[in-house]
Order: C-alpha cells, then structure tokens, then sequence
C-alpha cells in the first residue's frame, strides 16, 4: 500500500519536477487524525542535490498538489515525543512547530532516519538540528537507511568521491531498498569475492550465470561423495558416544548418593538451628522481661522522704519545698506510661491503690490550706482602709500575688490530680477577692466623680445651688422649667440648658484618662497572676491512672499521628482551644471584676446626661484603651469595649438629636431673621468636635456625621428662609450660605471640600437673586424705551433709522431721560440702601458686599444704556443726566454717610 501511494504521487507530482521520494509518510495533525496528508522527502537530480520537506495533499476529483515546502535547511529540531519504536506521533519544527500523528510506524521511522541522514550529509554540523526522544539506533551510520544501501550498490562497490551520476545512483537505490533485505556481512564478503575472481561477472551476466551453474553441481556431488566417505566414521563416533552415556549414569549415582548424604546433614544442622534459635528466644524474652519489671518498679517506687511528706505533709515556708517535690514525684508515678497487661499484677495494683491514699490525704491537706489562706486573704483585704475619696488611685494587690506565688506548683499539681478540690479552690478565691475588688472599685469611681465634681465647682459660692443639684444628684426632679439639652444645634441658645465650659470638658477628658490607665496594670496584674497560678493557659487531665486516661492518652498518640501526616487538621482544635482558654480567663476575672462594668457606665453616663458632649471624649478615649488593652485577649479589653459599644450608641444618639434638630428647627421670631439656629451653633459643635477627634481612630465616624449634618443643614436653609414673614428669603440663604462656607473654610476637614465649594455657588447664587429683585431696573422707563428699541432693530429697522420712527425719535428719548435727573437717582438708591439695611443682619456684615454688588449692577445697566444710545442716536448730542464717576459717589457717599 505504502509503495503504491509513493510511485503515485512520484508520478503524479514529481516526475515533472525532475525529483525523487527519498520518504514518505502518511501524517495527520495531532488532534485532526480525520485530514491526513503525506510528508515526502524530496531531492531534485539536476543540477545539483537540493533536498526538500514536501507536504502533498489529494483534494477533490483526486488530484495531488504540494501543500507546503520546506528547505532542509529551515528544519530546527525533531521531536519524537517518546523513545519508544511504538510511538506514532513526532514534531517538526520548522517556521513554528509542527504536530503529527503517523499512520504507519514503519513509514514513522523511515521518514526519520532519512531525514537525519540528509541532514548529516546536507547541513554544516553548527546548523544541524538537535533529534530528541529518537531510538539512537535510528540516529547512526548503521541506521536502517545505511544497511539498506549496503546491501546495494553503494555496499561495497568504490571507494573515495563520487560524481552526480553516483549520487542519483544512490537516490535510486535508496527508493528501491524500501523491500530489500540486505545481506549479512558473510554473504556480503563472498558475493564480493566471487565477483572478483570473474572479471566478466559484469560484462557478461549469461556466462557468470552458467559458470555458478556447474559450480553448484559440483559442491552438490562433492558432498553427496563426501556422506558416503565417512559412514564408517559415524558408526565409530556412535560407539565412543554410547560409552559416555554409560559412564555417565554411573557418575550421576555416585552424584546422587552424596546428594543423599547431604540432605541427612542439613535435616540435622536445621534441628539443631531451631534449638539455638529457641534458646536466644527464650533468654531475650527473660533480658526484656526483667527490663520491664526493673521499668515498673523504679516508676512505681517512692522515695520514703516523699512518703513521710505525703502523709505529714508541712505547708509553713520551711517545708513547703519537700511537700512540693513529693507531690511532683507521687504525679510521675500515678501518671507513669505502664504497659496494660501490667497494670493487671498484684504488686502493681496494690502500688497504686497505696498511691491512691497518699494522693487523698496529700490533697485533702493542700485544698485545706489553700482554703483557709484564700479566705484570709480575702478578709485581710477588705478590712483595710479606704483610701481618701479624692484620691484617684485604684489598689494593687501585688502583695497577695507574691504571698500566693509560692504554693503555684502546688496548685498545678491540684488540677492535675484533682480536679474537683482545683475546681472549688477557684470558686473560694473568687468569691474572696471579688468582696475586695467590688469595694476597690466602687470607691474608685466615687473618687473619680467626686474629684470631677469639686474640680469644677469648688470655686463657687452656692455648692447646694440647683445646678449643682441637677448636676451630681441625677435623677432627683428639678424645680426649674424643664430646658433643652445643652449644645442642639437646631434649638436657639437662651433655650439651652446648663453646659459644662471647655476648660471642665477637659479636665473630665483628663480624670477619664487616669481612670482607665489605673484600671489597665490592675486588671492585667490579676489576669497574669490567674493564668500563672491556676494555669489557665493549660488543660490537663485529673491523672493517668484510670482506664479512661489512658483512652485519652491513646487518642491523643492517635491524633498525633495524624497531624504528622497531615498538618493542617490540627488548625481548627487548636482554634477551638484557644477559645476554651479565653473564655475559663474571661469567666473567671469576671467574677473577680464582677461590678468593673456596671460602675464605669454609670461614671460614663452621669457625666453623659449632664453635657451631651462628654460622648465625644468618652468615645476617643475609651477607643485608644479598648485598643491598648487587647494584650492576649485580655477582659479589661472585652470590658473597654462592651461600655464602647454604649458609648457608640449614645455618640449616634446625639447625633441623630441633632440632625432632627436641624430637621425641626424653627425661624427666630424677630424683625431680622439673621442666622438660623442651626448655622449659628455649628461652629462651636465643630470647632469643639475637631479638638476632640483630631488624628484618632474614630475620625471617620465624625467624618460620616459632619457631611450628614452639613448636607442637612444645606437642605433646610432654603426651607427655613421661606418662613420668615419680614426678611426675603434670598437675604436668609444669603447670609446663612456665606457662614457655612467661611467656618467651612476654618475647619479645612477633607471630608467637607466639596460641600465648602457647594456653599460658596449657593451663597453667590442667593446674591444675585437678591441684587437681581430688589435693585431692579432704577431707570425703568429708560430700559423700556430701548427695549423697544432693540425689538425694532430685531424686525430690521436699521439702528441708524430708528430715531426716524415716531415712538423712538429723539425728542421721545430726551422727554424719557429727563425723567430721571441725578438728584433724583440719588435720592432712590438712598431709599435702596435703607431697604438693604433693614433686611440684613449686623452679624455677617454683607452690606457693604450686597451694596457693591448693587453698583457693579447699576453700572452695568448704564453702559448698556450709553451704548444703544451710541449706536442709534449718534451725533445727536444726547446723553443721561449722570455719569458713571457720579453713580460711584452717589454709591459711596450713602454708604458713608450709614
């Protein structure tokens, strides 16, 4: 099949070309098996060798055409995608790499070696390509290409070079050797020499053939000659061979009663191995044995020091250290790794039961005392004297750590052995010492809020007054009217109530620091010393020495083992531990601080309720604590931040108050309406909120509510101003927009940019619309006049005709401008600038912008006026009664002479 489809595309495409196949393979592309095509290796004869890569296609109607040529020289690499003879697919890389799929293995590895043999014999050795992943017995001289053409013409015929006819020789050959099988060496040498030896072996085939005839008959009667010769010689070799056989059925007797023999022997010597071996058994099992009983014993053995300091146990500093070490030594031995087949001995049992005893009493004696010195301490501590009640120290209890610190071991060696007696000595050291943190703390913040008190009213006369009264007795009903809450920015100030001054807001900012930096090495001191002293930082089993411990103990071995082989199951237990840990701290330190909560909100919201802006200050402060205080997950931080959490909902809450403050507010009731409540208030609330949340974590949170607040105050400015009954509207946008921008100007907060922007295009528009209502048209028959005048030149009367048409001559435009004479204009910006001065307010002092503006608009009107006068009545000497310098002194003289 494979030589049809080569002679047929030689004939089809080739032959014409004056080329020959030196290859061919049936190839498809890699992942296209269904389009197959034919890569042919090509040399052209003449005029000289030029080998060529041809890919030829049959396309419709069965036509063969080139699809793609390929110089040799353009071949990069050769890939055979796997050394193995069985593999169909190889890449060529030529412009880019090619893919194919060979059909036929056979055409695969012809192709290949042809094209590496062209290489070799076509390319410099610099540019030849690299054949990877290729047999290398495709890849040498003796390559399936080479024998081939051993075994023809270029086998062993010439030596040295060789000319073009050679060459297409070869080319033939190598065609044709595609179903030659070449012969061997031997056959090869022999061929040659017989041709050698006849001269006209070439030259005359006919008699060479005749002459190997008779060559042949010979050899065949020489050796028909030969059998018969040597029968005699047969018969004798028969006879030498039937002798051997004999002697050698007597060797292989004598082979096989040795083999006898031996087997006796080894049938011994494996006897006498399994008794060695059972004697090397049996004395490693008695070394292994007497091993483990020495193991158990020296466990389970106990000192007799540590027994008499077990059952007389002497807890005073001077034996404090033998009842220490003797109770580490009896936990070594109860929790000592013994195998479980032991555990089942008399001795061993009887051991531990002996353990079990001394273990009770030992612990019964400890719990005892641990009690008792707890109880002490508790009540030693609550029948000291409180301290001065303006003095704002909270007490540490380091003496009682220190005292405690030495029985440490000794209460780790309770919650390892007995759990239960552990259990109830953290109850009784709770419930003491929380007796004395309760009142600590309680004067603590007594102290503090009497100290914030006398700070700011010892200077006063009346300590009893009623403010006084409002102030620090809380919840007591006061006889005055009731007033709004101090600082709401949508309720006029003579409506406020009692506020504290700024110097009062910062001393509390200063107690409040002290307060929480008092209450941080306290609660952290008492923290540490728990965890240290009852090891709450680690779990431990009550002993080893029941059938559940050691349960336990296999699964932790289990588990341990298995986070070996795979270390990310042990994230989440050891997550879920933590857990544990934080929360057996935070249970138990709050119990000990059990009122710290309670009484720092209620410090908090005293002083919350008297000036709504303490929230601002308590939110900064308690936020940098809540912060500071987050060492190992401590309670004071979880504490900090459950009263943050109150302090955050009162900071909304007063905002909100003020934002529907905005939203309710009311227009003054007077004959000016000036600046609204809300605008006016902003800026002490701003001012002040800027003080206090300047470089702090919370910024953003005012950040949120200053653009809340301002964009609601925008909202309802223009609201607001159509409420007033005497001032315009324009006048209370006007004047309400331009504070706005100036104290957003001041604060210069990021946030509040581009509301800034806002209020300055609101405060312009607001005074142009002003300037626009009121001043008017002063001279509005003149601007009637040439409004008519501009209506006629739209019509297409030419502006120099116009004073040709009866209601715009001349005379009609001076009867108008003498209707308004200088005095005259004077006297009505006079009657102007009074109206202006009525309707604004001294606080913004816009008058002299609002009357400038006025001018500018004055002057404006008047050039429009001159410059129609210009351009439809020129030359006739026609002007105002007033000039541009007497409309300056006109608006300069009335604002000096107000």
């Amino acid at each position: 099949m494979a030589a049809g489809i080569k002679f047929l595309i030689q004939k089809e495409v080739f032959d014409a070309l004056e080329e020959r196949i030196l290859s061919v393979c049936n190839v498809s592309k890699l992942l296209k098996k269904k389009k197959s095509s034919y890569l042919c290796l090509v040399a052209s004869t003449k005029p000289r060798i030029v080998v060529t890569i041809c890919q030829v296609k049959q396309y419709d109607k069965g036509v063969w055409k080139k699809k793609r040529t390929w110089a040799l020289e353009e071949v990069k690499g050769v890939d055979g995608r796997n050394e193995s003879p069985e593999t169909h697919e190889f890449d060529v890389q030529l412009e880019k790499v090619y893919r194919w799929f060979a059909a036929n293995l056979h055409e695969r590895q012809n192709f290949i070696t042809v094209l590496w043999k062209q290489l070799a014999k076509h390319v410099r050795v610099e540019e030849r390509p690299v054949f990877k992943n290729v047999p290398k017995t495709w890849l040498t001289e003796r390559s399936p290409e080479k024998m081939v053409g051993e075994g023809g013409k270029f086998g062993g015929i010439g030596v040295g070079g060789r000319g073009q006819e050679e060459d297409e020789d070869e080319l033939d050959e190598m065609v044709e050797s595609e179903d030659f099988h070449a012969l061997t060496e031997k056959e090869e040498t022999n061929l040659s020499k017989l041709i050698g030896e006849c001269d006209y072996a070439i030259s005359n085939a006919e008699l060479f053939m005749e002459q190997l005839g008779k060559n042949l008959q010979e050899l065949d009667g020489a050796n028909i000659q030969s059998v018969l010769a040597s029968e005699k010689q047969v018969d004798a070799l028969m006879d030498q061979i039937e002798t051997a056989i004999l002697e050698a059925e007597k060797v292989e007797k004598r082979l096989d009663d040795y083999d006898e023999i031996l087997c006796h022997i080894r049938d011994t010597m494996e006897k006498m191995g399994e008794k060695n071996q059972m004697i090397e058994i049996a004395n490693t099992n008695n070394v292994k044995l007497l091993q483990e009983l020495e193991k158990v014993v020296s466990q389970l053995d106990l000192p007799h020091v540590h027994q008499l300091a077990l059952s007389d146990t002497d807890l005073t500093p001077k034996g404090l250290p033998a009842a220490i070490a003797a109770g580490k030594a009896l936990q070594t031995a109860m929790n000592s790794d013994i195998d479980p087949a032991l555990l089942r001995l008399t001795a061993v049992q009887d051991q531990r039961k002996r353990f079990e005893k001394w273990k009770a009493k030992f612990s019964q004696t400890v719990s005892r005392h641990l009690n008792n010195l707890f109880i002490h301490l508790g009540n030693l501590g609550d029948s000291q004297s409180p301290h001065s009640g303006t003095d704002i120290n909270l007490p540490k209890h380091n003496s009682v750590h220190r005292e405690l610190s030495a029985y440490a071991e000794l209460m780790h060696w309770m919650k390892a052995m007995d759990r239960k007696a552990y259990d109830a000595l953290i109850k009784v050291y709770t419930s003491s010492l929380s007796k004395v943190y309760d009142r600590d703390i309680r004067l603590f913040f007594e102290a503090a809020k009497q100290s914030i008190s006398v700070k700011r009213f010892g200077s006063r006369e009346d300590l009893n007054s009623s403010s006084m009264s409002n102030k620090l007795k809380l919840g007591q009903p006061s006889k005055q009217p009731v007033s709004q809450p101090y600082g709401i920015l949508g309720i006029n100030r003579e409506l406020w109530g009692p506020g504290a001054e700024p110097v009062e807001r910062q001393k509390f900012d200063s107690i409040l620091e002290k307060v929480l930096a008092e209450l941080e090495p306290v609660a952290l001191s008492e923290q540490h010393f728990c965890i240290a002293f009852f090891q709450l930082d680690v779990i431990s089993p009550t002993g080893k020495n029941t059938q559940t411990t050691l349960d336990m103990a296999a699964a932790i071995q289990d588990r341990e083992q298995r986070d070996e082989r795979d270390t990310a199951v042990v994230a989440i237990p050891q997550k879920r531990l933590d857990r544990q840990i934080n929360e057996d701290v935070r249970r138990m330190m709050g119990e000990l601080f059990s009122n710290l909560e309670q009484e720092l909100n209620s410090f908090i919201l005293s002083f919350e309720k008297l000036d709504s802006y303490y929230s601002l200050y308590v939110l900064v402060r308690l936020t940098q604590h809540v912060m500071s205080a987050q060492e190992g997950q401590s309670f004071l931080s979880m504490t900090f931040a459950s009263a943050l959490i109150h302090v955050k909902r009162n900071f909304d809450k007063f905002m909100n108050l003020q934002l529907q403050s905005i939203q309710e507010a009311k227009v003054p009731k007077r004959s000016k309406c000036g600046l609204l409540p809300y605008v006016e208030n902003f800026e002490e609330f701003a001012v002040t909120a800027e003080s206090i949340f300047k470089k702090t974590e919370r910024r953003n949170d005012l950040d949120k509510w200053l653009v809340k607040l301002v964009e609601a105050i925008f909202e309802y400015i223009p609201v607001n101003a159509m409420d007033h009954a005497k001032t315009p509207h324009q006048v209370v946008k006007m004047e309400n927009y331009h504070r706005m921008h100036s104290l957003l100007s001041q604060l210069k907060v990021g946030v509040l940019e581009q509301l800034k922007k806002d209020a300055k295009i609101r405060y312009n528009d607001a005074l142009k619309a002003y300037v626009t209502k009121y001043f008017g048209r002063p001279l509005e028959k003149l601007n009637q006049f040439f409004e008519g005048v501009q209506q006629k030149v739209q019509q297409g009367v030419k502006e120099t005709e116009i004073s040709y048409q009866m209601a715009y001559s001349k005379q009609e435009l001076r009867k108008v401008i003498a209707q308004y004479p200088a005095r005259e204009v004077k006297k009505g910006l006079e009657q102007l600038y009074k109206k202006v001065e009525k309707h604004l307010c001294e606080e913004e002092n816009l008058l002299q912008v609002v009357w400038r503006a006025m001018q500018e608009e004055f002057i404006a009107q008047y050039n429009s006026l001159e410059l129609w006068i210009q351009r439809c009545y020129a030359g006739a000497m026609i002007t105002l009664d007033f000039t541009i310098k007497d409309i300056l002194d006109f608006f300069s003289e009335i604002a000096r002479s107000h």
